[in-house]
């Protein structure tokens, strides 16, 4: 009887066993639990991005979880379990729009309507994007897929999330990872660029105060910037109206608790769930490949470019500006959309040479254009890809 017991309870040990975290993981599953601690790591002690960071980061940990392929239901890709269910908003798109919706309803757009022509600095920092898209072509991947790529050059992880799922599903785990992780790396990655490419004497120019912008004229913007840009990319419907209309709600004044809504508790959990569920794509199986490593050299090269561009463009503009009107380069690296992020990198970058220079209202301009602009870039791609 005792003999009986035993080999009933080591066999049953032995079963449990084989459904355990230790006996299923590889390698693979291991190279990708550490690379969710490193995010959690420079969310904590360097904070890099922690909001989106460390849900991505856990995420990565939950995903990487090894397991025996049993009917579980468990797994962020068989269809039925929580995380599937949770992983739909990010697969069929309804997470970005809503995440433009928190975006518009906290960005005041007074400093790009001051200066209208600071636009056309989140203009060209979308050339990353489409730089990249060239590039990812030239490696042979398929051309929905190199425009699901470029959109990292926007620095924008909604839009690249959104794209990717309806241009490229396959590779939206990398190009979510990949486009979050550089707008993490803002502060290290642009101002080496910003110091190359400008000099002393541009990095100390003072811009003109902007001039006060009328409620009248914060309520029209966001009207009138549906009309033109859906009017003109009808694709980007999705997340142009969404963030104008959280502008609206927000300038409008009688909305402020739909505005407070959007911009606190429904960003919020959405941003959870993003970061959750986009991190907890990156199963070892499905995320290590080459493909993934061609992404992440493209998606630093993207945002390479964009940044390059944008602070060309600027000095380029300068030449045909009089004394007095001419725009400090140091901001053309914000036309990239990590906002804030890009436009704090200007005014720390701007304080090193002039303590008493302060780019950041000056930078703000460009920055939401290029939150604009990079929803455009992604509404064309859509457009001429889908």
């Amino acid at each position: 009887m005792n003999s009986t017991f035993l080999s009933f309870l080591t066999d049953n040990l032995e079963t449990f066993f084989t459904y355990t975290g230790f006996a299923n993981a590889t390698w693979g599953h291991i190279i990708m639990l550490l690379v969710g601690l490193v995010f959690i790591y420079l969310a904590i002690a360097h904070e890099f991005e922690p909001m989106l960071l460390i849900p991505i980061g856990f995420g990565m940990l939950i995903g990487n979880i090894a397991f025996k392929d049993a009917g579980l239901q468990i797994g962020i890709y068989e269809e039925g379990s929580v995380l599937n269910i949770l992983y739909q908003g990010v697969a069929q798109g309804w997470y970005p729009p809503l995440i433009f919706l928190g975006i518009g309803a906290m960005t005041d757009f007074s400093s790009l309507i001051s200066n209208p022509k600071l636009m056309l600095i989140g203009a060209a920092a979308q050339f990353g994007i489409f730089g990249a898209y060239m590039l990812a072509l030239l490696l042979d991947f398929e051309p929905n897929q190199a425009g699901a790529i470029g959109i990292i050059g926007g620095a924008d992880g909604p839009t690249a999330i959104f794209l990717s799922a309806k241009l490229a599903p396959n590779l939206m785990g990398a190009i979510a990872i990949s486009a979050y992780s550089y707008m993490a790396l803002v502060p290290v990655i642009q101002p080496p660029i910003m110091r190359l490419l400008t000099t002393k004497k541009e990095r100390v120019i003072r811009m003109k105060a902007p001039r006060a912008i009328s409620e009248t004229e914060k309520i029209i913007f966001p009207i009138v910037g549906l009309l033109l840009t859906c009017s003109l990319v009808p694709s980007g419907l999705p997340l142009l109206g969404m963030l104008f209309f959280g502008n609206l709600l927000k300038e409008s004044g009688v909305t402020r608790r739909l505005a407070e809504t959007a911009r606190g508790p429904l960003i919020d959990t959405i941003t959870i769930l993003l970061g959750v569920t986009v991190g907890a794509s990156t199963q070892a199986t499905e995320f290590l490949t080459i493909d993934s490593l061609k992404i992440f050299a493209l998606g630093a090269i993207s945002f390479i470019i964009a940044t390059t561009a944008g602070i060309l463009f600027v000095k380029l503009f300068n030449l045909f500006l009089k004394d007095g009107n001419k725009i400090n380069p140091l901001i053309g690296n914000s036309g990239v959309s990590a906002v804030p992020d890009s436009a704090r990198i200007s005014q720390v970058v701007g304080l090193e040479y002039d303590p008493s220079n302060y780019l950041l209202m000056h930078a703000m301009g460009p920055n939401v254009a290029g939150v604009i602009g990079s929803a455009v870039a992604a509404g064309i791609l859509l457009g001429f890809l889908a």
